[in-house]
């Protein structure tokens, strides 16, 4: 696989914002933040009348700290100079429901996929598998952006797409949260989003934690790529720019039946399930692709540059990780209502054993790696079909197709509606009826995961805030 050469992805004018988290005025700011969040309400307006003076005298402690750092930030001053105002007015108004749309179309961090490049992050926002209160968050995080991802992204184009690891963050972030979305920020009106940010030095780091723990406990002999993995954060932080790259692209990219990414949407959550689950096999299958050829051209007799020596050990990690952090991370992380992603890693878990490729035999698991890829591309081809077919659906008819493949993988609840078939007057009527007939946990966990999940119980809640820096002190 061939790559256009790009230009040096390092540069002197984001050197300002090193170390940052230890000055002053970022310590200040990250306490008036928190402390200012004691004082809200959950739609981010001022919870008490009684306490508009401290507010005030909070958000002047911010915007002041604001100013101080914005040199710092450079690249970002237009954002942080609409930052202050949007604060500003926000305090003047009384602290209603706040509005930072200016600042937030300011804000552009995905023109500066610099790899080292810092940003300051300050809004009101609800923070994803976090917390759903629109309290002011504030962040110092840095862009990953090395030199095989910039090249991959001429082949695997993809220019919403920002990846980021956190320095430091108030509480919001203290969580399971590990993107940063546009969309989460409190505003009068909905713009055109134009990036949207994953934290990758989280995904790896609790990724790593998790897997050491998983595969210790099942006793699985894991391959030596995946373990050189779980012994190096930014080897597996690479690894997962790869994987999300093509994953978040291919949310608008195949056969789709309109809108999978069912933005705002009601609809049953297997539907979710298979979309995220989707996006995650075709980020495994193009992995497949890109290892194959390259191996294919050394076989050849060609010698590969160091960027492509890279992407080749990085895509063959890829599919290591896209299969231990489903079947391991997302079957037995989070509540069991509504559980998308944990639907997903069970999925593809019981195909795997379906298949006979995944073994589970004397409390040992055991897996055949040479199968692994053919047999993960089988999944996705099924998926894809379904989607296919769904073009020329009614809605009703592709939900139903959507539950008729994962039930025909997964066992469901004994007392599921839909598994006997829903009634005539649901089938006949609204949309929301069949959503509604759908359980809070519609594919139970089976005896093997709930097993797992009781032993992998403390290790899975050890990841809430987790960070690069806490697996190198672990080590």
């Amino acid at each position: 696989m061939p790559l256009s050469p790009v230009s040096d992805t390092t540069s002197a004018r984001f050197d300002a914002a090193h170390a940052v988290e230890h000055q002053q005025a970022w310590i200040t700011l990250k306490s008036a933040a928190t402390a200012l969040q004691g004082l809200q309400a959950p739609d981010g307006s001022l919870a008490e009348a009684a306490n508009i003076d401290s507010a005030r005298a909070l958000v002047d402690v911010i915007t002041a700290s604001i100013g101080e750092l914005a040199p710092c930030f450079s690249h970002d001053a237009e954002y942080l100079t609409a930052l202050v105002t949007d604060f500003t007015h926000w305090r003047d108004a009384g602290f209603g429901v706040p509005d930072f749309l200016d600042s937030l179309v300011a804000f552009r961090p995905q023109d500066t996929r610099v790899h080292g490049a810092r940003h300051l992050v300050v809004f009101p926002m609800y923070t994803q598998n976090g917390s759903r209160n629109r309290f002011v968050e504030a962040l110092i995080v840095e862009a990953i952006w090395p030199e095989v991802i910039a090249q991959l992204e001429t082949e695997y184009t993809n220019s919403l797409f920002v990846s980021l690891r956190l320095i430091d963050f108030t509480p919001g972030y203290d969580t399971n949260s590990a993107v940063l979305f546009p969309e989460t920020v409190a505003m009068r009106e909905v713009p055109t989003f134009t990036w949207g940010a994953i934290f990758q030095d989280r995904e790896a780091a609790r990724y790593r934690r998790v897997v050491a723990a998983a595969s210790e406990i099942t006793k699985l002999a894991l391959p030596d790529d995946a373990r050189r993995m779980l012994a190096d954060q930014q080897l597996t932080e690479r690894t997962f720019v790869m994987w999300d790259l093509i994953h978040d692209r291919t949310h608008m990219r195949g056969d789709l039946p309109f809108d999978p990414f069912m933005i705002k949407q009601r609809m049953p959550y297997f539907l979710y399930a298979l979309e995220e689950l989707r996006c995650d096999l075709t980020a495994f299958r193009e992995c497949v692709k890109i290892a194959t050829e390259l191996s294919e051209r050394v076989a050849a007799g060609a010698e590969l540059d160091a960027i492509e020596t890279e992407l080749l050990d990085q895509a063959q990690l890829v599919q290591y990780a896209v299969v231990f952090d489903r079947i391991f991370r997302f079957a037995i992380t989070g509540s069991r209502v509504r559980n998308y992603d944990g639907l997903g890693g069970q999925l593809l878990f019981t195909w795997l054993h379906k298949q006979g490729v995944l073994h589970w035999t004397d409390t040992a698991l055991r897996i055949e790696w040479d199968r692994v890829a053919d047999t993960v591309i089988a999944l996705a081809d099924a998926i894809d079909r379904l989607y296919w077919e769904s073009i020329d659906r009614p809605k009703s008819a592709h939900w139903l197709a959507a539950y008729d493949l994962v039930a025909g993988v997964l066992t469901p609840h004994p007392a599921s509606v839909w598994a006997k078939g829903l009634p005539e007057d649901v089938l006949a009527g609204a949309l929301s009826g069949y959503t509604d007939a759908v359980r809070d946990d519609e594919f139970p966990l089976s005896m093997f995961y709930e097993a797992l999940e009781k032993k992998m119980r403390q290790v899975i809640a050890s990841t809430a805030g987790i960070r690069a820096t806490d697996m190198a002190e672990a080590a």
